[in-house]
């Protein structure tokens, strides 16, 4: 199975609002400078977790993003299914037709793998990504940088 960067990228932006959620609205902006993801492209998950119920969007000044349930509510197969990246192994995509248009010998393995994985990341919660020590160590070292980027850019 394989993970684009869409799924990546979206549980990673994930975990940096529940982080600075804390703190009102967190923007796009904000989380494309700490993260390294492009703003055009959070823009585009962005709509996808909002129209799936799990961000809310706050208008005006000072606005931005809001988890729309509790950490703990949140699972990292809810983040991945609602931008739409398929948790699949098989060659198929489930359509039972990848050997001559035929179901293939391994079907089963790889669709027993996608139920094992599913059923993984349905485990996993956004409270516990977010209470991981490493995960905040990195986080304030992300904090860090982001600080210091504006006056480096004034020394430049």
């Amino acid at each position: 199975m394989r993970l684009t960067t869409k799924g990546r990228f979206a549980v990673t932006a994930m975990i940096d609002l529940a982080l600075h959620g804390g703190q009102g609205p967190v923007t796009l902006a904000g989380i494309s400078e700490r993260q390294k993801i492009s703003l055009s492209y959070l823009e585009q998950l962005f709509g996808k977790l909002r129209r799936n119920k799990l961000v809310g969007s706050v208008r005006g000044p000072g606005g931005g993003y809001r988890l729309a349930k509790p950490m703990s509510e949140v699972s990292v197969v809810d983040i991945i299914l609602a931008v739409d990246e398929p948790i699949d192994a098989t060659q198929c995509g489930g359509k039972e037709n990848c050997h001559n248009d035929q179901r293939c010998m391994t079907h089963d393995l790889w669709a027993s793998l996608n139920a094992r994985i599913r059923d993984y990341l349905a485990l996993v919660t956004l409270e516990q990504l977010v209470a991981n020590p490493k995960v905040n160590d990195i986080a304030v070292l992300q904090d860090m940088r982001a600080c210091k980027q504006p006056e480096e850019t004034a020394l430049a």
